[in-house]
């Protein structure tokens, strides 16, 4: 097999704030079928095992393209979750807004491994929150040709409650703990406002009962995190998706940052599978 090729790139939105992105795919010219992997809340584009999933697949003959969202707290210099001023500020506006530009990218000429890609045949795949976006962005954007979501959530209110929305208000901002790193991370209210002033738009159950893209519900059994549920609760919206539920996977699937192993985890790789198979059906050339 040639080797793998991967390409770093850095899009600047309208908003103005840069963000980082790469593509992994086996140079040959031949225009192939792109899979874009939309990271989650405290999520980042090299985090765990995301570097050897773009590798696999790449290795399938897609271009694997993962970003970070410009808020998400990882600057053009360091992919960590390193500017909680920007993590605080994120909101779901500018996180479409960041998809959109990255579309615009994969689709113009301006493209740097234009001549690899088929910019009419794109799929995306969201994990976690990353889930609830791209269902989101999907019904809004016809480039995208199919749509798989991993672990992801129902609805973009984690559960905001009338005193927590109270107190935010009052202090202007909440704070969620990054277990990981143990750092407090910073939510300014402009999410909520945000979140509160485009309720049709953020609604993830609405836009997945609208989508008219095909779609593929992994989750996995034993999640502790988005309870397995709520991929039965996407289903109910489009009765016509595909779901697989790995058996004893955990959020994750399996995987951890940092991830020193080389291959994925066996978890990891049966959702891998999976998608490969369900992008393979989705969409030409694949």
């Amino acid at each position: 097999m040639s080797e793998i090729r991967k390409i770093p790139f850095i899009l600047e939105p309208p908003h103005g704030r840069a963000f980082s992105a790469d593509a992994c795919f086996i140079p040959d010219r031949k225009p192939k079928p792109v899979v874009v992997f939309v990271h989650g809340f405290k999520g980042f584009k090299d985090w765990g095992y995301w570097n050897l999933l773009a590798d696999y697949f790449a290795g399938q003959g897609f271009v694997f393209v993962k970003l970070n969202l410009s808020h998400n707290g990882a600057t053009t210099e360091s992919n960590d979750l390193v500017d909680m001023e920007a993590f605080g500020n994120n909101n779901f506006s500018l996180e479409m807004t960041d998809l959109g530009v990255l579309l615009d990218y994969l689709t113009g000429e301006s493209c740097s491994f234009r001549e690899e890609i088929d910019p009419e045949q794109i799929g995306i795949i969201g994990h976690s929150r990353g889930g609830g976006l791209v269902l989101l962005k999907a019904r809004e954007d016809a480039r995208i040709k199919a749509v798989a979501t991993w672990a992801s959530v129902s609805h973009m209110n984690p559960g905001w409650g009338e005193e927590v929305i109270a107190r935010w208000q009052q202090e202007g901002v909440i704070y969620n703990l990054n277990t990981r790193t143990q750092a407090q991370m910073p939510l300014y209210y402009q999410l909520y406002e945000d979140y509160a002033a485009n309720p049709d738009r953020f609604d993830v159950k609405q836009a997945t009962a609208a989508l008219k893209q095909p779609l593929l519900i992994v989750h996995g059994a034993q999640d502790p995190v988005v309870p397995v549920s709520r991929a039965y609760e996407l289903l109910e919206q489009k009765p016509d998706a595909e779901v697989y539920i790995v058996p004893g996977a955990d959020h994750s699937f399996g995987g951890s940052h940092p991830y020193s192993k080389t291959e994925l985890p066996a978890d990891a790789l049966k959702a891998a599978e999976k998608t490969v198979s369900f992008f393979r059906k989705n969409l030409n050339n694949g």
